[in-house]
């Protein structure tokens, strides 16, 4: 089996619903509502769901800030489990030692882009030498950093990550239930993401999670066996 993270969420009740259709982990992204990155909440908002779903699933902070101390103060505010840096920022390990030291406990997890390119191995081994968790997704055309893009990628590069670092690894991009079993025992990943196909789209616009996709999702990721092709 593998753990699920289901991206993002935008109201609490929204968010608990994924829980109980099975989502292990949640992900929930700061930014400007209608701006450049899809189902951005204000961070009151975002306070708002981590109270929700707090000890019933993991809860992630996408934060797209584009200044290392102002990411630092705001996982400070929210509190989150994990921090994903995948937009304006790539941590280093010096990021590292400083959210260790002032906001202990919080993981950080580092987003690899992933195409055709090979050379995503060598950034997802530098990557794990300092992140907790590295996150394999595939890169828009339309939304800057990494991720959101709906659509998979090379997975022999990410099965290839998979083997070399000694981090769990989420895969990304492009997931659904149709596809997740297939992703899971190709790459093998710790855990899987699904955004965009287990929404709800309208006028082009992410809106809101379709709770029976993201059921389906969850329950065929969590009864996967890998060792059966």
């Amino acid at each position: 089996m593998a753990y699920t993270q289901i991206y993002s969420l935008q109201y609490p009740d929204e968010a608990l619903d994924c829980v109980r259709a099975g989502a292990d982990r949640i992900g929930v992204l700061v930014g400007q509502a209608g701006g450049k990155y899809p189902c951005a909440v204000t961070e009151e908002q975002a306070a708002e769901i981590f109270r929700a779903i707090d000890g019933l699933a993991v809860r992630i902070l996408i934060s797209v800030l584009p200044d290392p101390r102002d990411i630092i103060e705001q996982t400070k505010r929210l509190r989150p489990d994990v921090l994903h840096l995948c937009a304006e920022y790539d941590g280093t390990p010096e990021f590292k030692d400083l959210l260790n030291r002032e906001v202990p406990g919080v993981l950080l997890m580092e987003a690899v882009g992933v195409g055709t390119d090979p050379s995503a191995i060598q950034e997802a081994e530098y990557k794990a030498s300092f992140a907790d968790i590295l996150i394999l997704d595939s890169v828009s055309t339309t939304v800057p950093g990494v991720g959101a893009a709906g659509v998979t990628h090379d997975w022999a590069i990410d099965a290839e990550i998979v083997r070399r670092v000694n981090v769990p690894v989420v895969e990304a991009g492009g997931l659904g239930p149709d596809n997740v079993a297939e992703a899971i025992r190709r790459i093998r990943p710790w855990a899987v993401d699904s955004l965009t196909k287990t929404s709800v789209k309208e006028n082009g616009i992410l809106v809101r999670k379709d709770i029976e996709k993201v059921r389906e999702f969850c329950r065929i990721a969590h009864e996967c066996d890998p060792d059966i092709l």
